[in-house]
This record gives structure tokens, C-alpha cells and sequence, in this order.
């Protein structure tokens, strides 16, 4: 059996292996916090990594030590009320006590505090955006976005022990031994014959039979010391990202400013946009994004003015269907991009103009977009922008229809909507 010795000295990122498989062993915990996180955050809080914290029990590891064997008895000094088999009640509720704590205490006075540890933001990003994709992108003729693929790339002599090469690693030391004891074996096996011829001479040569058996041996001890396997001997896969062919895509946001969209409204619609930004600037390179805002007019903006702007007024979507109608037709030719587009709104609109929003839909962009989502925001009953979109909805499958009611729901929502197509 093989053994193999890494003598390599540490890093100063020793502990990274460490790390990412606490992370793999723990990481329905973590994203289950990562989720909760999200609705914690400020919307412009996007540099920075989060706590996260895991419930001791979760961490705990099974172990093995002596037990106390055979019959035991101990003697309390001041008990006055219990014999020998009486059973002692705990406090009701599981709390040692009547304090003002609001944790539950241990019952037998003693305690361990759940675990806390903080992740970066590039592990934030990736457990946040894991196994999400843009739905039904197709190849176009000009290609700007640009995905990445990692790729076996021969051998290197240094890496981390899960990559290592057993097999590289085996020849190569292979040929080491090889190179430095040929010569070696080759003089060995002259001896040898030299040696035998020497037995069969008369007279005998007891002295020269003893030199040449005590170089023999000397041969054969170094021979024996090249050790099987040394550090240099050790090769290891070698992956590289390489960029392969995509497609370019543009995501329009259309979100609804009017009167009807309170603080508490407008500020649920910007966390789902910074999550989609931020999703969008994370797994792909080039896909343009176009900001909307939409009352009673609909105006293309930057990205800046598109979170902070206080401009608001009445209700008219259908202004903003047809600025990115005209948009598109402009700039973003079909057969070179892929349209995506997310709307989010509160539902409250003109009850003539609900209809105009289905027919533009029907008619001019939903046939030109590979996706479509519609985030109605309300804790009330629907309006009549959702019931016209449910219609629009049971007629392409390219159309996708959400309600948001609390902060809660906002990630659920956004996984559900972008989680990767599985073959």
C-alpha cells in the first residue's frame, strides 16, 4: 500500500479546504440563513459578507469515549427530603428558574452558545445565486455574453491534496527510481556474475570474495534507501475556466411609481430588482439591463434614479409596456438578443387600460421575449391587472405570474423564477 507524505508547508490560507467542506457539510443550514438574510439586509448593502449562525445541535459530532462502568452510589451532603429512587421534577416549561432571560436554560446549569461564523460576499453571492438561470436563453447571431467553464488542464506540482493525481504521481515516481538506481542494478548484477565466477576458480579467492559481497551490499542498501514516493514526485490536476460561446440578452425592469405603491410597496419592488441585478452582474458578463419607471408616463432612467427617485402619480401601465415595445424594436433586434423582462406593480391600474396592457402583451412582446415575469405586490385582494395577466398566463408558457404579500416572500419568489432548468 501506498503512502503518501505531504511535507508542503502551509499557506497563509491553510485552513481554506477546512472551510469549504464545513461549508458543502452545513449548506442547507446556510442557505436556509442566507434566505433569511436577505430580507434583513439594506437594499444598498452589497458589499459585505453575513453572520451566520448554526444551531449547536446541528454541528455536533458523534464520539466515543470510556463510560463509568459497574453500580455507583453517591452521597449529596444536605438532602433532607429525598431517598434513595425518588424522581425529581424539573421546572415547569423546561426553565431552571423564574429570570427575566429570554433564552431557555439548561437544566443542569450548564450551556454552549449556537455557532457563529461570517462568509464572504463572493460565498454570499454564490450560495445566494446557486442553481439559478435565465430561462429559455437561445444562442443569437452576435455573442457578448460571457459564461465560463472549468476544464481539466494537464498536470501541475502543486495543488491541493483533493486534486491530486494518483496515477501521475505513481509514474512519476516511476521513472525517479528508475533513473537513479539503473546504474546501480546494472553494477549490481555485474558483481553478481563476477561473484559467481569467483566461487567456481581454483584456487579460491577468499579476499576478493569478500570485497566484492561487501559492495554488493553496499549496492543494495542504496538501492533500498531511494524511498518509493518523495514531494516531487506528487502531481496534480490543474483546472482552468475557459469561455465558452452564449448569447447576449437584455432584462427590462418596468416598476410602477404611482400614488397606489407606498413606502412599504416600492421598497419590497427594489429588493427584488437589486436581486435581480445583483444576480444578473454575478453569473453572466454582458447582459444590458434597462431601468423603466412607469405612473401616469413611462420613463427610461439610470440605474441611480431607478432606486431613488421620489417622482410619483397616477396609474397607467400600459405606458410602459409600450416604452420597451419601442425600445426593443430600437436597439435590441430579436433574431441578435434575448428579451427578458420583470415587472413588479401593486395590481392598481385604469380599468380600461388593464385590457390594453393584455393585448400588447399578446400581441407585440410576449412573442418576442424568451421570459416574461409579472410581481404583483399586495396583501389585498387581486386587481384587475392580475386577472386580465391570468388570461395572458394559460396562453404562453413564457409568461410567469407571482404575488408578493411580505419581505418573506420575496426570495421564495425570485428562486421560483429564475431556478435553472434541469434536463
Amino acid at each position: 500500500m501506498a503512502q503518501f507524505i505531504d511535507r508542503r508547508l502551509n499557506g497563509k490560507n491553510k485552513s481554506t479546504v477546512n472551510r469549504q467542506r464545513f461549508i458543502r457539510r452545513h449548506k442547507q443550514k446556510i442557505k436556509e440563513a442566507v434566505s433569511d438574510a436577505v430580507n434583513r439586509r439594506s437594499i444598498t448593502d452589497t458589499e459585505n459578507g453575513e453572520d451566520i449562525t448554526i444551531p449547536k445541535q446541528d454541528i455536533s459530532e458523534p464520539m466515543f469515549h470510556q463510560g463509568q462502568g459497574g453500580d455507583r452510589g453517591r452521597v449529596h451532603p444536605g438532602n433532607d427530603q429525598f431517598t434513595r429512587g425518588d424522581r425529581v421534577e424539573r421546572p415547569p416549561s423546561g426553565k431552571g428558574g423564574s429570570g427575566s432571560g429570554e433564552g431557555d436554560a439548561s437544566p443542569d446549569g450548564e450551556g454552549e452558545d449556537d455557532f457563529m461564523f461570517q462568509i464572504s460576499k463572493e460565498e454570499y453571492l454564490d450560495i445566494l445565486f446557486e442553481d439559478l438561470a435565465l430561462p429559455n436563453l437561445q444562442k443569437k447571431q452576435v455573442n457578448r455574453i460571457t459564461e465560463w467553464k472549468t476544464h481539466r488542464s494537464g498536470y501541475q506540482s502543486a495543488g491541493i491534496p483533493a486534486n491530486i493525481s494518483v496515477v501521475r504521481s505513481l509514474q512519476q515516481s516511476l521513472a525517479r527510481r528508475t533513473a537513479l538506481t539503473a546504474g546501480k542494478k546494472r553494477r549490481l548484477r555485474d558483481l553478481e556474475s563476477e561473484l559467481d565466477s569467483l566461487k567456481i576458480q581454483e584456487p579460491a579467492q577468499p579476499f576478493q570474495e569478500k570485497e566484492i559481497k561487501q559492495q554488493i551490499d553496499e549496492l543494495r542498501s542504496k538501492i533500498k534507501n531511494i524511498p518509493f514516493i518523495d514531494t516531487f514526485d506528487l502531481r496534480f490536476k490543474n483546472y482552468e475556466k475557459r469561455p465558452i460561446p452564449s448569447s447576449q440578452a437584455v432584462m427590462f425592469c418596468l416598476m410602477d411609481v404611482s400614488g397606489s405603491m407606498d413606502q412599504a410597496t416600492k421598497d419590497i419592488a427594489k429588493r427584488f430588482y437589486v436581486l435581480l441585478y445583483l444576480f444578473l452582474n454575478r453569473t453572466y458578463e454582458n447582459v444590458e439591463v434597462v431601468f423603466i419607471r412607469h405612473h401616469t408616463q413611462a420613463k427610461e432612467v439610470d440605474e441611480h434614479e431607478f432606486f431613488y427617485s421620489q417622482e410619483t402619480g397616477g396609474t397607467i401601465v400600459s405606458s410602459a409596456l409600450n416604452l420597451m415595445n419601442d425600445i426593443v424594436k430600437q436597439r435590441y433586434p430579436t433574431a441578435q438578443w434575448n428579451i427578458y423582462a420583470a415587472q413588479a406593480s401593486d395590481g392598481d391600474n385604469w380599468a380600461d387600460d388593464s385590457p390594453r396592457c393584455s393585448a400588447l402583451l399578446k400581441d407585440a412582446l410576449l412573442p418576442q421575449c424568451q421570459f416574461y415575469s409579472y410581481i404583483e405586490i399586495t396583501r389585498r385582494s387581486h386587481q384587475t391587472l392580475w386577472h386580465e395577466y391570468e388570461k395572458v398566463s394559460s396562453q404562453f408558457d413564457n409568461f410567469a405570474l407571482k404575488n408578493i404579500r411580505t419581505q418573506d416572500d420575496i426570495f421564495p419568489v425570485f428562486r421560483e423564477l429564475f431556478k435553472k432548468e434541469i434536463a
